[in-house]
This record gives C-alpha cells, sequence and structure tokens, in this order.
C-alpha cells in the first residue's frame, strides 16, 4: 500500500472520479471522533454492476496518478459491493437496493456527513 494523499484530499480525488463516472448518493462520513477503524467512509452508488465496476475503476485510477494506492479492494469481480480500503478512508460502492438494505449510513448516527454530488460540495468537506 502506497498512500500519497489522505483524508480529505483523498476524499476529493475520488470524489471527483466518482462523479465524472455518474455515481449517485455521494455521502461522506466524518469518523475522526468515532470508535472505527477508518477516519472517513464513502458511500455511493451505480445503476448496476458494470457501472459500479466503472465507478471504481475511475477512483482507483485517478488516485493511483497521485500515487495512492488501496490496502484492499474487495467485491471487484462481482460489482454488486466494491470496498475500496485506504486506511483512513474506506469507499463503499454499491447497488441501490444493497444500499437500502444494509443502510451503512445509518451505523453512524449523529457522526458529521457532506453529500457530495457536486464540485461545490467538496468546498465544505471537514469544514
Amino acid at each position: 500500500m502506497t498512500t500519497a494523499l489522505g483524508g480529505t484530499e483523498l476524499i476529493a480525488v475520488a470524489a471527483r472520479s466518482a462523479l465524472d463516472r455518474k455515481a449517485e448518493g455521494i455521502v461522506c462520513i466524518d469518523l475522526r471522533n468515532r470508535p472505527s477503524a477508518a477516519d472517513w467512509f464513502v458511500v455511493c452508488e451505480g445503476d448496476n454492476a458494470i457501472h459500479n465496476k466503472a465507478i471504481a475503476e475511475a477512483v482507483l485510477d485517478s488516485l493511483a496518478q497521485q500515487r495512492t494506492r488501496p490496502w484492499h479492494v474487495e467485491g471487484r469481480e462481482q460489482g454488486r459491493w466494491i470496498l475500496l480500503d485506504y486506511t483512513d478512508v474506506v469507499i463503499h460502492v454499491l447497488l441501490p437496493d444493497l444500499r437500502a438494505y444494509y443502510e451503512l449510513e445509518t451505523l453512524w448516527e449523529g457522526s458529521p456527513r457532506y453529500g457530495l454530488e457536486d464540485e461545490s460540495a467538496l468546498d465544505t468537506l471537514g469544514s
């Protein structure tokens, strides 16, 4: 694993890439003040498994260009729920039905969260 970027910088690059691939419902959850395996969770969705794979590949490629590689990647083959683990930031790319079923965002009620549906929202991240 190589991490040149971390925290909000990594999230900004990842979110821009996901937006470029038309990811929907991008939400970032700040877990820095909670007992958690990561400082940040990012959750988004694609229309289908192929779309999810394209979103995940775009995120992986854009971060690799910044010399930032994941510690672990899970679910890439099936594309239903892809997890990109950058240790301090964990990115979930899910199908809408899985996102609705597991309700990941509800696991950290009360934690600051940011909707990252457009470029301007990235400016408020972590502030």
